[in-house]
């Protein structure tokens, strides 16, 4: 049985599915299984597994019709025979120690959940999101929220997880910004988790991704429903945030490709931001209260 399953949804990703799976099947870990699931890809991706999948046999391709990324990860669990799984975006890659860090600590700790390091890297530039510079076991929820930087940071591939865990909580299907809620509701059920340093993940800031590319009615509703459900869920479990936390983005207008306006809105005011940035007005809408007029 191997110690850890990684599941590598692909959709489209020619360019940088390589990469990727030369990062894995080069783990300091070798007994793992690379569960890739091709989700409906109509360039040379499907190929260029079917290649890898040749040459490791590590390595097993599904394929099934086109779903999203969040159809393609509940797809994929079906496949996995470890105890502990982790989550690879086809685009991305991870340095070499990545997944023998993270099942370490995760074993040694007796967590749930363990998380590391992560660099996003776009073009020729690279900086930290996450940066850990010693190991810190977290057992309370507010604890595991903050150390995890969200709502700021709402990231599955960065973590190996406990398999039972992550099959008693599907990811949502056919919602853009599936991680934003399906994390902290994860790390709640957790009893225990591990955020250490050494290991790497790596970002690519991809102008393709699903939520890069060109806004849609859709995808603005699915992100302002994710902040709200958020905000709902760290009110239900008292924790506080701050009023630039509550604050969400109701709609992001574009010209081409350039931001043009953004408009925020916390409680009942919506605030307008010209290039996302340069505040330009404030409008408050209270909602209507009908009056209660008793009998006599």
């Amino acid at each position: 049985m191997p110690k850890v399953s990684v599941i590598v949804p692909v959709f489209n990703v020619e360019k940088y599915v390589g990469q990727c799976l030369e990062s894995l099947i080069n783990q300091t870990l070798k007994n793992i299984e690379i569960i890739i699931v091709n989700d409906g890809s109509t360039d040379k991706s499907l190929s260029i597994c079917e290649e890898y999948a040749r040459k490791d046999n590590r390595i097993r391709v599904y394929t099934k019709e086109n779903g999203g990324l969040s159809s393609a990860r509940n797809y994929g669990l079906q496949f996995v025979s470890s105890p502990y799984v982790g989550f690879v975006d086809s685009d991305d890659w991870v340095s070499e120690n990545f997944y023998e860090v993270l099942y370490n600590s995760i074993t040694v700790n007796d967590c749930d959940i363990s998380a590391t390091s992560a660099i996003r890297k776009h073009r020729n530039s690279q900086k930290y999101r996450f940066n850990y510079k010693q190991e810190v076991v977290c057992e309370t929820l507010l604890d595991k929220i903050k150390t995890a930087n969200i709502p700021k940071c709402c990231y599955v591939w960065n973590k190996l997880y406990k398999t039972d865990l992550v099959k008693n909580n599907l990811f949502t299907e056919n919602s853009y910004y599936e991680d934003v809620l399906w994390l902290p509701n994860v790390i709640k059920q957790a009893n225990r988790m591990v955020f250490v340093p050494n290991g790497l993940y790596y970002y690519r800031a991809n102008a393709n991704s699903i939520v890069k590319t060109r806004q849609t009615e859709k995808k603005e509703l699915d992100f302002y429903n994710a902040q709200k459900s958020l905000i709902k869920f760290f009110d239900d479990n008292g924790i506080k945030l701050t009023e630039k936390q509550r604050s969400v983005t109701k709609k992001r207008i574009y010209l081409g490709n350039i931001l043009i306006m953004k408009i925020k809105e916390l409680n009942y005011t919506s605030c307008y931001y010209l290039f996302g940035f340069i505040p330009v007005c404030r409008l408050t809408k209270y909602p209507e209260v009908e009056a209660y007029h008793g009998k006599s």
